[in-house]
């Protein structure tokens, strides 16, 4: 029997089909902002709700089209749902709507679930390996070795998040004053998280890494194959990090050909993946086109 996953974040939503064998029927992700505006504790926006049901409810459909019901869809909220004060009542509204059963999961959970679906089919050194999952709303480390997964921690840094804390909600310029503010507010929040271990390899997963990592490859089109396993080095990071500082939302999407829909979060995005490097003194990151909708399907 086919089976799907419905990974619900702070930016995106992602829908993952496979057969009973295990092939990809379908896998496809939009960037729905339901995260927008929350901050630390706030009410989901009523626009960024329609759009997020609107997406599920064509998820519902697609995956019904393919042989799984959308109550059998194991579907999950991440950061925002653990944020939004209003979560419950958009639960209701999804289950209404779409059928989909959308269950809120723990900051752990969250890293469990990256870990298994980050690693199937990468390959890696032997020891410990580090995979930092950077999401809109916070931002996952699991430190595992083979099968087994040792430390994970949830750090409160995203890059929509941080985005709206330090250049605001909807950003035509970014200033330097700002970013090197979040800079040191990143390094900061890394600073306070010690690996048990270094991890021998350090492995990136979600949209902000894919994406920069494809901006870096030259991709104008979405390109698994060559973006999944790629190398992102810290000099990358911050050649991008140069490119982004001062565009307008224009150039930016230009920039972010791949997905333009993130290009406002994706300098953000890029400090926290060079401080995650800084902290576990690598100078690159594995990028893994997997995470949380496969981890729910092989978990």
């Amino acid at each position: 029997m086919p089976r799907a996953s419905i990974d619900l974040g702070s930016n995106s939503v992602l829908l993952f089909v496979v057969d009973d064998e295990g092939a990809t029927l379908h896998d496809e992700a939009r960037v729905v902002g339901l995260g927008a505006g929350l901050g630390d504790r706030g009410l989901l926006r009523p626009d960024r709700e329609e759009a997020t049901l609107e997406a599920l409810c064509e998820y519902a459909e697609t995956a019904r089209g393919l042989g799984v019901q959308p109550w059998d869809i194991n579907a999950v909220w991440t950061s925002s749902g653990r944020r939004a004060l209003n979560a419950t009542g958009f639960i209701q509204k999804v289950e209404t709507t779409s059928r989909i059963r959308l269950h809120v999961i723990s900051g752990e959970e969250e890293a469990r679930l990256t870990w298994t679906g980050a690693l199937a089919g990468l390959p890696l050194p032997d020891g410990p390996v580090g995979v930092v999952d950077l999401g809109g709303g916070s931002t996952e480390l699991v430190l595992g070795e083979g099968p087994r997964i040792g430390s994970r921690v949830s750090l409160e840094l995203g890059s929509v998040r941080l985005t709206e804390q330090f250049f605001g909600p909807d950003p035509k310029r970014f200033r330097p004053q700002d970013l090197a503010k979040l800079r040191a507010f990143v390094d900061a929040a890394f600073a306070d998280h010690t690996w048990t271990h270094l991890p021998r390899a350090l492995v990136a997963v979600a949209g902000t890494a894919t994406t920069l990592a494809a901006m870096e490859l030259g991709l104008t089109e979405w390109d698994r194959d060559a973006v999944h396993g790629s190398r992102l080095t810290r000099a990358a990071l911050r050649r991008q990090i140069d490119r982004l500082l001062p565009t307008g939302p224009r150039e930016r999407r230009d920039l972010a050909a791949v997905s333009p829909a993130r290009a406002d979060f994706l300098l953000a995005g890029a400090c926290v993946l060079d401080a995650a490097c800084q902290a576990a003194y690598k100078e690159s990151l594995r990028i893994s086109d997997g995470g949380v909708r496969h981890g729910l399907l092989l978990a």
